[in-house]
């Protein structure tokens, strides 16, 4: 039996019911793509494995209390959520230390990081509000948006009509367009005083 013979949903299907197996191929299939996001952002090989497996060690206890409706996306939210926690805990501003300041390298390798940290904290905050979307609405903007499916292929994976879901999309950008305008105007002053 090949690993790439099973879809995620049959994988987490079989996860649900004890299986083991499904847990190694599910943990084989995305262990290294996660691995190398975590490095990518932390730099800390072991820290980086760690988080890895902690998000699989969490997703196998808790096997029977989650519906994940796309593994892809929620292991790489997991990631992503778990390095913003990572930065945080090194608080939001590192020291570093430079003996000229006219060297704009230093400058810019400060200014990435915080970029990197705004970038997630906006990320995790639009996390927080789509769980706030009804069930069905959020699956279909996840698909649409993190998936790349297209509104033909969302429609076919529930059994609606297309224009339903069109209709969830613009719900939900709307809702989320709603949430953020504030933000959008605080943004836009910070730059302005820069």
């Amino acid at each position: 039996m090949i690993k790439q013979e099973f879809t995620d949903h049959q994988l987490w299907q079989a996860i649900k019911c004890d299986d083991r197996k499904a847990f190694d191929m599910l943990f084989e299939r995305y262990w290294s793509a996660m691995y190398t996001s975590a490095y990518n952002y932390l730099r800390d090989a072991a820290l980086s494995a760690d988080i890895v497996h902690d998000i699989f060690l969490n997703i196998w206890q808790k096997r029977k209390e989650y519906e994940i409706i796309s593994l892809k996306g929620y292991l790489t939210s997991s990631t992503r959520y778990h390095v913003y926690k990572c930065f945080k805990a090194r608080k939001a501003s590192p020291l570093i230390y430079v003996e000229n300041y006219d060297d704009e390298t230093s400058i810019q390798q400060a200014n990435a990081g915080e970029e990197k940290l705004a970038s997630l904290d906006l990320e995790s905050s639009v996390n927080d509000h789509l769980l706030q979307l009804p069930k069905r609405c959020r699956e279909i903007f996840l698909l649409s948006r993190i998936q790349q499916m297209t509104n033909d292929e969302i429609a076919a994976h529930f059994g609606i009509s297309k224009r339903t879901v069109e209709n969830q999309i613009t719900h939900a950008l709307k809702f989320l367009r709603l949430h953020f305008k504030d933000l959008a105007v605080l943004l836009l002053l910070s730059t302005l005083n820069k």
